[in-house]
């Protein structure tokens, strides 16, 4: 019983000495952090829910040693935003996986979800889906958690100096709105204005509870020029070699919406530090002088398996894939390469007010 007592004693004793070793290197070292978001930043989610939205299997993650559920043939923009300003957490681990859990989750989690959106209805097609809503209740599960592990108050203190970055809104439009057959009846009924007005309303009570939880420091991004990417360039051979113009004209007046309520919560939530990150603007100038980025290819996806633009089929083990991703704005029919999202990742950390307002993420984070 005295043997088993002090070694009992003694791992209490490493975990409290583990836990405010962490504790002081979330709070005063590298900052943890939190990532919402759809399949452009899911980590692999989706690889532990039932759903037709997965990416878990060749070649994606060709390029970053393996598959994982990233939907991309190497990293996410935010795998690449952590690895350069070395945030504590990394490659924030997806917030499903089993071994997300303990001191790991105080250096930060990811809970993307490939299909998810702002709106609940977003994703029905995959069936399964996190959305905004399903990952903010899993983040208020990981507080607790952290709150058990090393108090109330230093739990705050991460969280409050922690940064917080949300990637959502495509699949509102692209999954939800603009989806072919099962988005007539809804565009017969609800305007475009009505709809993005819905979506405005339904993310202001979102980064509000956000804001709520202790989030301070937060990253929204905005919609980018979803009618360029492979699926809608196949999905709509009208537009020839165009972007698809109504998809464009939605994202344009989503963002225009979204920068609003940045703005608006900036103002009304005190101590809060909201950054708008113009997506659409960076994506836009790196599409239109692709070549002078080092890029071949601007419009068709590297991994395909039909279409004119590889955008008809979603990348899978019977597809093709260029011999260079590097060359290639697109990974798939929807997602960026690795070598874009290092080029977008870039000017959201260190770019000027056109890119990202009012401060760019370097100057958030050391703020």
């Amino acid at each position: 019983m005295g043997i088993h007592s002090n070694k009992q004693q003694a791992f209490i004793l490493i975990m409290i000495v583990s836990l405010s070793m962490l504790s002081r290197n979330g709070v005063e070292g590298a900052i943890s952090s939190f990532v919402f978001g759809d399949s452009l930043v899911d980590a692999g989610n989706n690889n532990y829910i039932i759903s037709l939205s997965k990416a878990n299997y060749v070649p994606n993650g060709i390029d970053f040693g393996r598959p994982t559920g990233r939907y991309t043939n190497g990293r996410t923009i935010v795998d690449i935003i952590g690895q350069q300003l070395g945030l504590a957490g990394g490659f924030n681990p997806p917030y499903l996986a089993p071994s997300t859990k303990g001191s790991v989750i105080m250096q930060g989690v990811n809970y993307a979800s490939g299909g998810g959106g702002i709106l609940n209805h977003t994703g029905a097609i995959f069936v399964g889906r996190l959305n905004f809503d399903a990952q903010l209740d899993n983040f208020a599960n990981t507080k607790q958690d952290i709150i058990y592990s090393i108090g109330e108050d230093a739990a705050n203190e991460l969280i409050n100096k922690a940064l917080f970055s949300v990637t959502m809104g495509s699949n509102d439009f692209i999954n939800n709105y603009l989806t072919p057959l099962v988005s007539k009846l809804e565009q017969e009924l609800v305007s475009p204005d009505a709809f993005v007005a819905a979506m405005i309303s339904k993310y202001r009570i979102q980064l509000t509870r956000l804001y709520d939880m202790g989030a301070r420091k937060i990253v929204v991004v905005n919609v980018g020029p979803i009618g360029c990417i492979p699926y809608e360039r196949d999905t709509n051979p009208s537009a020839g070699d165009d972007c698809v113009a109504l998809p464009n004209q939605l994202a344009q007046s989503f963002n225009l919406q979204l920068k609003s309520l940045i703005t608006e919560l900036s103002n009304n939530l005190e101590g809060s530090k909201f950054v708008y990150g113009d997506a659409y603007n960076i994506v836009s100038h790196v599409l239109a002088n692709y070549q002078s980025y080092g890029f071949d290819n601007a419009n068709s996806a590297c991994c395909y398996a039909g279409g004119r633009f590889g955008g008809l089929i979603p990348c899978g083990p019977t597809s093709k894939y260029c011999s260079d991703r590097s060359k290639y704005v697109f990974w798939d029919p929807y997602h960026p390469s690795d070598a874009a999202n290092v080029l977008f990742a870039n000017r959201l950390i260190d770019g000027d007010i056109n890119e990202v307002s009012p401060i760019n993420i370097r100057q958030l984070v050391n703020s």
